[in-house]
């Protein structure tokens, strides 16, 4: 049995991250893969519900993250991370404990793009002061983009089905799973 390949999504809220593991993992799904998604806002909300948004308690959910991913890496073939992760030591961290398996998939848009999109209302929050620790905006909390991602996705110039097409062409190209496929 093989060790799954782990693909950390990682960007700001609202960029497509979830979205884009979703629809691959229901893509994946008919190929005949077993599929995990741990999904950074569900898996805070119901397994590290106790951690707040300091750089301590993100770097400590991403680490648990990681863990998870370990712990499951023989029951999947592929195993989705769409986490904002934003800090580089805690992805590279997190490289380091997964190894070989891991790749780095910066999905990227624009603050702009982000603001009008606004999927969860944070943003306006942000600027209407409710909220004054948004990643990528507050200047308490900032957003690390990745120097070397192994796939860097814009969702500003690719729909979600472009989106998802080049996620997964980067799947079957580039790991170990496309030996199965073959």
């Amino acid at each position: 049995m093989t060790s799954a390949d782990i693909y950390w999504f990682t960007g700001l809220s609202g960029v497509g991250k979830s979205t884009i593991a979703d629809a691959a993992k229901l893509k994946f799904e008919l190929m005949g893969f077993k599929v995990l998604v741990l999904d950074g806002d569900v898996v805070r909300s119901e397994l590290h519900w106790e951690l707040g948004f300091s750089k301590c308690d993100i770097e400590e959910n991403n680490r648990l993250i990681s863990e998870l991913c370990v712990k499951k890496q023989l029951e999947y073939d592929i195993i989705l991370v769409p986490i904002i992760s934003p800090y580089r030591q805690s992805r590279s961290t997190v490289k380091t404990k997964i190894g070989k398996n891991f790749y780095e998939i910066y999905i990227y848009a624009d603050l702009g793009t982000l603001y009008e999109r606004d999927t969860k209302g944070l943003y306006i929050q942000a600027k209407n002061g409710v909220i004054d620790n948004l990643i990528g905006v507050s200047k308490s909390s900032k957003y690390e983009s990745p120097e070397n991602p192994d796939l860097k996705i814009d969702t500003v110039n690719n729909s979600v089905y472009e989106s998802v097409e080049i996620f997964m062409n980067f799947v079957i190209n580039n790991i170990s799973i496309s030996e199965s496929l073959k």
